[in-house]
């Protein structure tokens, strides 16, 4: 028979230090601020054996972690630096590419169809839109869908 799982939110001040240090010390491997095991449990002030213990079983919690997605089509000239300026201007709107194709220029210009991962922090996505479109170069930015 399987075994049922059960999941709690918890405020941080209810969570015993040593799983708050465990999530320190993934964190530190995830960043590659440290190389080992061994060093982030130093770093954190946890024995190894806790870490092993505790690491699968708890994650920090982020409200706005997942956010929602669009995806835009994008006609541009084929100008180097031009595709760079369309993904400067998403990563000034905080927003996160999940998938990314340009078609091979035809005549000079191509298309580029993008996934996108907006959040809170994105701020208008129209805005972002039309940031795009307004760069010398790209000729449309059109909202397909948005999930």
């Amino acid at each position: 028979m399987a075994e049922k799982t059960s999941f709690f939110v918890l405020r941080e001040k209810a969570v015993p230090e040593v799983l708050l240090k465990v999530v320190e010390a993934k964190r530190l491997l995830d960043s590659g601020k440290v190389e080992s095991v061994q060093d982030a449990t130093e770093a954190v002030g946890i024995s190894r054996s806790s870490f092993y213990k505790y690491k699968d079983d708890i994650f920090p919690y982020h409200e706005n972690q997942k956010g929602k997605t669009i995806t835009m089509v994008i006609q541009l000239d084929d100008e180097p630096g031009l595709l760079s300026i369309v993904l400067k201007t998403i990563a000034d709107f905080h927003a996160n590419i999940l998938t990314i194709h340009q078609s091979i220029p035809v005549n000079g210009i191509a298309s580029l169809s993008l996934s996108i991962d907006v959040f809170p922090t994105t701020g208008n996505v129209e805005d972002m839109k039309n940031s795009i479109e307004s760069v010398q170069g790209i000729h449309y930015a059109k909202i397909l869908a948005r999930e």
